[in-house]
């Protein structure tokens, strides 16, 4: 079993951080903080977080890197892809364009999780808002791909929760998602076309039927194709044999809500997570939203991709 360490890094304390996405080119973390409304940086060779806001855009639920342009990324507001310019440093940055929008009459619903495949395919999804109630109340969210050769989404799954934890395996041909409302995880096989068939349950982390003292959030997985699973409530990220669905380790954490993770480094080997410092109701006590750094756990992750909007 693998000895790990779990390290604080110099970052601000995030309302609700998530979608972190390792960009390897710039030996950069980047991530956002959905309700305190801002995109980061982490800096791996510096040591430390570069944080921004946009104009107009107090919610964001991802950022992701856009390919063939180091100033663009797109960000997720509300219900549309917003394409944004950030140098990585300053304190602004600046509104381009909506790259696309969907439901637009769900004004209670917002994006969640969102992340790009090896082919730059954008994958994301809805939830209705938290605000609204108990998010096991209602299934009004989507899951979709964009296609931005015809500028338009493509639905992939309907009635959902909330749209979690994306990842693929190395080769691209097995999709992993968490509908955090169904608390599980499940496999997919990826089409040539980017489309879903073969649904398959990895893990389910109900107890005998019962309810998780915590639900799971954003995901990743490493190279030899285990999946590590953040729980908000939970202080853990699980790391999950994809294959047979039997918990290998679990990675404490000082803080309850863990919303997410993601591979990076030089090598790889160091895993990212993003935390919350703020639920719904009651505020957590620091470290909670810390940006954190686990190392030794002996393996390496998968390359994350900038989004294609060609």
């Amino acid at each position: 079993m693998a000895s790990y360490k779990v390290e604080q890094l110099p970052s601000p304390l995030s309302v609700l951080g998530e979608g972190p996405h390792w960009d390897v080119e710039r030996q950069s973390l980047y991530y956002n903080d959905i309700y305190g409304g801002s995109i980061h940086r982490y800096d791996y060779a510096e040591n430390k977080t570069y944080n921004a806001t946009i104009d107009g855009f107090p919610v964001i639920s991802f950022i992701i890197p856009v390919k063939g342009n180091d100033r663009h990324f797109i960000i997720g507001t509300d219900r549309k892809v917003t394409l944004v310019d950030w140098d990585g440093r300053s304190e602004k940055a600046t509104f381009v364009r909506t790259v696309g929008e969907v439901e637009p009459t769900m004004e209670d619903n917002r994006f969640n999780d969102a992340k790009v495949d090896s082919k730059g395919r954008f994958y994301g999804g809805t939830m209705r808002l938290e605000a609204k109630g108990d998010i096991f109340e209602m299934r009004l969210g989507t899951f979709y791909r964009y296609d931005a050769k015809r500028g338009e989404f493509v639905t992939l799954k309907k009635k959902i929760g909330v749209s979690n934890g994306l990842c693929w395996n190395e080769t691209g041909d097995l999709f992993y998602y968490i509908d955090s409302c169904d608390l599980d995880v499940k496999e997919y096989r990826v089409d040539a076309n980017g489309d879903l068939t073969g649904e398959r349950v990895v893990i389910d982390f109900r107890v005998n039927g019962e309810k998780p003292s915590f639900v799971p959030d954003g995901m990743t997985i490493d190279a030899n194709g285990s999946l590590y699973v953040a729980t908000f409530g939970g202080s853990t990220v699980y790391k999950v044999n994809s294959k047979t669905g039997k918990v290998e380790l679990e990675i404490k954490l000082p803080c309850e809500q863990v919303t997410s993770a993601a591979f990076g480094g030089p090598n790889m080997d160091i895993l990212y997570v993003t935390t919350s410092a703020k639920e719904f109701k009651t505020p957590q006590p620091a470290p909670a939203g810390a940006l954190f750094a686990v190392t030794g756990l002996g393996v390496k992750g998968t390359p994350m991709y900038p989004v294609d909007l060609s």
